[in-house]
């Protein structure tokens, strides 16, 4: 009858251990409670925000490849042992965002068929989170993808300035959407002279929330951009009420009921006075700047010496930075949580402005099991 291994306790009573802990094969416990951070897009420019996070954590890079193949198929190989940790995954949204979607979605599942622990998406900027309202005939892409990325194997997101804050309903995993302002508001106060002397401009009223939490915290006045040149989401038109065919269409005699009036913008006006200010216009994204530019044309002619743009998300697309270089706008801020480096050649009047700090501390906190409050202090919900 064979006999078992039984290795004394220091008390003297005999039990079983493990039999790697009986080799020295104990650390392979600490490896299991460690963490991971990788980047799941295969362009350079996305892979800087990645690599400042990294380095504020003290910690490496995952070792991955992800690559399109001939046929633009993604593909994604993880170099490294995943198994029993948590695994973060930075994605950085560049102008190919299809492909950036997909290299997330393969990322996330490859880890999770790799027993990955937990898989955290960093997603500074939420893709299709202008498509979270129903338009026309069309679909709620927003709320198809928060289900994709489940599928994938996410466990939970961490976001910066959702286009609409209800997006995280659309989620069945927790949502940490943290805010770029506290960075936006450092910037003005050190980095644009006499800012003392600035009005905060909503261009148009739909942004008046966020531009009156500017004007509060900096305590500065507040005007507000209307009129024909806007077209706010709440303006469309849904269009799913089809008219009906002439044939189904009866007359029914009694009550009349009053016609609802068609909306017509008026003339574009500027609520608030602008003349001799510095006027800082903000938003949380900044994709086609014809309303940017048309806005500071207005503001130039009421009086404005100054005009700044303040947004979180830098999209920049098709001519913007050709138009920012020709108008009247005098700097254009963003933060880096899309990469926008080309646009910088193209134009010297974007600046930037680096989170990487709030994300790698989210990152530390949410591994460790820490209250993430410390980042929310003082947000309100209109924030």
């Amino acid at each position: 009858m064979p006999r078992r291994l039984l290795v004394p306790y220091k008390s003297g009573f005999p039990y079983s251990r493990p039999l790697g802990a009986c080799y020295g094969f104990s650390k392979m416990n600490v490896a299991k409670s460690g963490y991971r951070v990788f980047s799941a897009n295969s362009s350079a420019a996305c892979t800087e925000l990645a690599k400042r996070i990294t380095e504020r954590l003290g910690v490496e890079l995952g070792k991955s490849v992800v690559y399109q193949e001939s046929n633009r198929e993604t593909r994604v190989e993880i170099k490294e042992s995943v198994r029993g940790q948590d695994i973060f995954i930075i994605q950085t949204i560049p102008r190919d965002v299809n492909t950036a979607v997909m290299e997330l979605l393969v990322m996330a599942y490859a880890l999770k068929t790799s027993c990955a622990r937990n898989i955290i998406g960093v997603i500074p900027y939420f893709p299709y989170s202008k498509q979270c309202k129903m338009r026309k005939r069309g679909s709620i892409v927003c709320k198809l993808l928060a289900s994709m990325l489940a599928k994938a194997g996410l466990t939970h997101i961490i976001t910066m300035d959702l286009h609409q804050k209800e997006i995280q309903g659309f989620f069945t995993f927790p949502v940490d959407n943290l805010r770029a302002s506290p960075f936006l508001l450092q910037y003005i106060q050190e980095e644009i002279p006499d800012y003392r002397n600035a009005i905060i401009v909503a261009k148009s009223p739909s942004a008046a929330k966020r531009a009156q939490s500017y004007a509060e915290r900096l305590r500065l006045g507040l005007a507000v951009l209307h009129g024909e040149a806007q077209c706010a989401e709440s303006d469309m038109a849904d269009g799913r009420n089809s008219p009906p065919s002439a044939k189904s269409t009866t007359v029914h005699s009694g009550l009349e009921l009053p016609l609802l009036m068609a909306k017509e913008k008026p003339p574009i006006t500027v609520v608030g006075d602008v003349g001799g200010r510095i006027a800082i216009l903000v938003d949380d994204i900044v994709d086609d700047v014809e309303d940017f530019v048309a806005a500071a044309e207005i503001l130039k002619e009421r009086g404005a010496y100054k005009i700044y743009v303040m947004a979180t998300h830098g999209l920049l697309s098709a001519e913007a930075p050709r138009l920012i270089e020709e108008s009247a706008i005098d700097e254009v801020v963003v933060t880096n949580t899309i990469p926008h480096e080309i646009q910088k050649l193209q134009c010297p009047k974007i600046k930037t402005v680096d989170v990487s700090m709030i994300l790698a501390e989210a990152i530390r906190r949410i591994h460790n099991g820490e209250s993430m409050a410390y980042l929310f202090r003082n947000i309100t919900v209109d924030d």
